[in-house]
């Protein structure tokens, strides 16, 4: 074969093996040494020098992703291990240390506070300079207006010295949850902590301005401007900063689970679509002013043509509008394809479409390997793929033609084009959030047009014309409206449980083929690929038998109990903030994992109204209305629990042992303290039992013990997160349980939980895990001597080890 072809060939299969080789990366569960990714990395960089010697195409490109996959994993291991090298000494964990350095991020206003990210220059603890990691994310959780009525006020680029308490990054682990520590890992981000503000504290200062960061510094002014100029809808104005500047936290929740249920969420970040026309706009005003400048200097010709000065000035103001918004996949992905896109059009070359698609996913790779781990990777790379795949010919229709003809191809084209992305992404879709948009088709044929033609480009021109501004949000009040009305369409979205990667590959794969030129045949046989995952349900214990999964929510309590065809979930989690719009752990842990299972509530149990064991239970109850609910703070009486009160559920028997009828007054409200209500639930299959008790004290524990000295437990859950006011040893020498799951949060001021209680576990021989260590906990009756850590089911090296 011809040397070219084999050296073409093998720059494919060096970009592919690449690929895999972050891929195969990114799975380890710990990191090796430096010497050994640099040997990985030497050894492909040798391999690709061979490939000129190798003259037969299989070898040769067998040889190539050998050589880029080494490459992959050993350049992306030493990135891995040279940044942990930077990691926050433990030791250094919970203590005062005073830090002077830059604000590095746009503040983000949350429920709590204010977040943003932080670059140290320099750290003491007492006097004497600490060592931290180069960037932190801190929590303001007092508004800077209050602090001391000083009105200080957070500006990218400034230098502050605050007084913190750190932490290593930690986040909650569960099945199908968000990855936190990943996502902190991706920014650079190696510690988290909080501002000191107590009164014996020195207050947070503001040393000046720097010249740092003037990207963010200028990105928040225009944030600032779209907010006090929209001030009347904060809404519309969160939705002009997501589009203008990237700033998606502005973004009220309610607005993003309506744009996820019409399909249209990926309009209301920088999408490649928003770039594409940016680019094109700007190639066509730079050509225009460059011939321009022609006319009146005619070597600015010679010196450049015109095409180069378009295609170049496009390239460059499309990357300037990419970083102003941000910088995300979606927006990288678009600026290297159009520059390889521009560069092969100059140079008079012509490159397949999947060696354009495949350089500008690895170069995203190299900047950035962990982003293979995010859905808008995927999503925005697959698509663009089906794109090309689904119509590689197309052409633009030629100037000359009639308007009419031209617009009714266009608006064609546009149908088939949305037709196709909806289609083939659906099971993409399914396999990454669990659900499905039926809406989504007739909701982006009508926001596409709408956000990108005409809501953007005012936004955009509103920094200029800042009145644009109100035009915009107008334009955004319209598209909320139209799209509150087709989520309101019974079955608007589709859930399905989250199938196996093996299932989801298939269906992917089988989406693809339903929306490529091929014989209809082979497009058929795409749904074949498809169904087993939309038919997938995940395993349920057997007839008799019961599963426990105690969920990590932090400092909180929500624990899912599953038989072969109920289900019950004991506690809603806690509360992440005291605002009216704090976000809760029903929303954030509890429905993704119950839509990631397939689950329908047949019951909720509320231990008691303390908001870390009641916080989730509005979302829970909004989006499982069909459950029972039993609580020990309900004013009806048919929604109380009361010991006595049995079921049985496929050969499980469910049952409340407290508290009793006399604990609640004639109005139905609890005689004792919020704590000593906690409903206390037995489930039992005659050969083992697993015993919830919420936040019980250790006076209703005793009373517990003695009038039912024979019960035992194969499975306990820790009362009160292993408070020492709890976890009495009556109650443990009566239950005698196999396993305590304690409910926790990492490094919580509670201490919880105490060492009094471990010592009392450790002296009966009982085993513990505790959630900042384990994640998720999962027990299963069938198997009563195992309990399964989320932790350790999928440890990934950039988790912490909760310690």
């Amino acid at each position: 074969m011809p040397r070219g072809l084999i050296v073409r060939h093998g720059g494919v299969g060096v970009l592919l093996g690449w690929v895999l080789g972050v891929a195969l990366q990114l799975q380890q569960p710990t990191l090796w040494t430096l010497p050994t990714y640099a040997a990985l990395g030497l050894a492909g960089g040798l391999s690709v020098c061979a490939l000129g010697w190798v003259r037969r195409t299989a070898p040769s490109l067998l040889l190539a992703l050998a050589a880029g996959a080494l490459i992959g994993v050993g350049l992306t291991g030493a990135r891995a291990v040279h940044f942990a090298a930077d990691a926050l000494d433990p030791a250094l964990q919970g203590l005062d240390i005073e830090v002077t350095g830059r604000i590095a991020s746009l503040p983000q206003r949350a429920s709590q506070g204010v977040r943003f990210d932080f670059v140290v220059e320099s750290a003491a603890r007492q006097g004497q300079a600490v060592a931290l990691p180069p960037r932190l994310q801190l929590g303001w959780y007092l508004q800077p207006e209050e602090e001391g009525g000083a009105g200080l006020e957070l500006r990218a680029g400034d230098r502050w010295r605050f007084t913190v308490r750190l932490r290593s990054p930690h986040g909650n682990a569960n099945p199908h949850g968000f990855d936190r520590e990943r996502w902190l890992w991706e920014q650079g981000i190696q510690a988290t902590g909080a501002m000191r503000t107590s009164p014996r504290d020195p207050p947070p200062q503001r040393i000046g301005a720097t010249p740092w960061h003037p990207l963010d510094r200028l990105r928040q002014s225009v944030a600032d401007r779209i907010e006090a100029r929209v001030h009347e809808d904060p809404r519309s104005a969160g939705v002009l900063a997501a589009l203008v500047v990237g700033d998606q936290s502005a973004i009220d929740r309610s607005d993003w689970d309506l744009f996820r249920t019409t399909g249209v969420a990926h309009l209301m970040s920088i999408s490649g679509l928003h770039v594409t026309l940016f680019a094109w706009l700007a190639t066509a005003l730079v050509g225009a002013l460059w011939r321009r400048l022609a006319l009146r200097w005619p070597a600015a010709l010679l010196a450049l043509p015109a095409p180069w000065a378009a295609g170049l000035g496009g390239v460059a103001l499309a990357t300037a509008y990419a970083l102003f918004s941000g910088w995300g996949v979606p927006a990288q992905r678009t600026v290297l394809m159009l520059a390889v896109a521009v560069g092969l059009r100059l140079s008079v070359r012509r490159w397949p479409w999947p060696a354009v698609w495949l350089l500008a996913m690895a170069v995203v790779l190299l900047l950035d390997p962990w982003a293979l781990m995010q859905a808008g990777f995927w999503l925005s790379f697959v698509a663009v793929g089906i794109l090309f795949a689904a119509d590689p010919g197309r052409r633009s229709p030629s100037p000359e033609a009639p308007w009419r003809p031209r617009a009714s191809r266009a608006l064609l084209a546009l149908l088939r084009e949305q037709g196709v992305v909806t289609v083939a992404l659906a099971p993409l879709t399914l396999l990454l959030f669990g659900q499905f948009s039926v809406v989504g088709l007739v909701a982006n044929l009508a926001a596409i047009p709408w956000v990108t033609l005409l809501v953007t480009p005012l936004a955009l021109l509103g920094v200029f014309v800042p009145p644009l501004w109100d035009m915009a949000a107008w334009a955004v009040q319209a598209l909320s409206s139209a799209l509150q009305w087709l989520a309101g369409w019974p079955g608007a979205a589709l859930f399905r449980p989250v199938a196996p990667w093996p299932l989801a590959l298939a269906a992917v794969v089988g989406g693809v083929l339903l929306v490529l030129r091929l014989p209809w045949v082979v497009r058929l046989s795409g749904l074949m690929l498809l169904w087993p995952a939309l038919l997938y349900q995940p395993a349920r214990p057997a007839p008799g038998q019961f599963e426990l999964i105690a969920l990590d929510v932090g400092q909180g309590s929500a624990v899912l109990l599953r038989t072969a065809s109920h289900s019950l979930l004991y506690d809603t989690g806690p509360r992440y903030g005291s605002q009216p719009d704090a976000a809760d752990a029903g929303d954030r842990v509890i429905l993704p994992l119950l839509r990631a299972l397939g689950e329908r509530l047949d019951a909720v149990v509320v231990s008691h109204r303390d908001s870390d064991h009641s916080g989730g239970a509005a979302s829970v109850q909004a989006a499982q209305p069909q459950a029972r609910w039993l609580s020990s703070y309900d004013a009806g009486a048919a929604r109380r629990c009361v010991a006595g009160q049995r079921w049985r559920w496929d050969g499980v028997d469910f049952e409340v042992l407290h508290p009793q009828p006399d604990d609640y007054d004639e109005t139905g409200v609890g005689r004792l303290s919020s704590n000593a209500m906690s409903c206390v639930l037995r489930v039992f299959n005659g050969a083992d039992s697993a015993w919830l008790g919420g936040d019980l004290d250790a006076a209703q524990e005793v009373r517990l013990a003695l009038a039912r000295p024979e019960e035992r437990a194969t499975v306990m859950l820790a009362p009160h997160h292993g408070s020492q006011t709890s976890s009495s040893p009556v109650l443990l020498n009566t239950l005698r349980p196999a396993l305590v799951v304690v409910q926790s949060g990492y490094r919580n001021r509670f201490n919880h939980p105490a060492p009094v209680v471990l010592e009392r576990y450790a002296q009966r021989g009982i085993r513990w895990v505790n959630s900042p260590e384990c994640g998720a906990a999962t027990w299963r009756s069938a198997e009563p001597h195992r309990v399964a850590c989320q932790r350790e089911v999928d440890r990934r090296y950039w988790h912490h080890l909760g310690r």
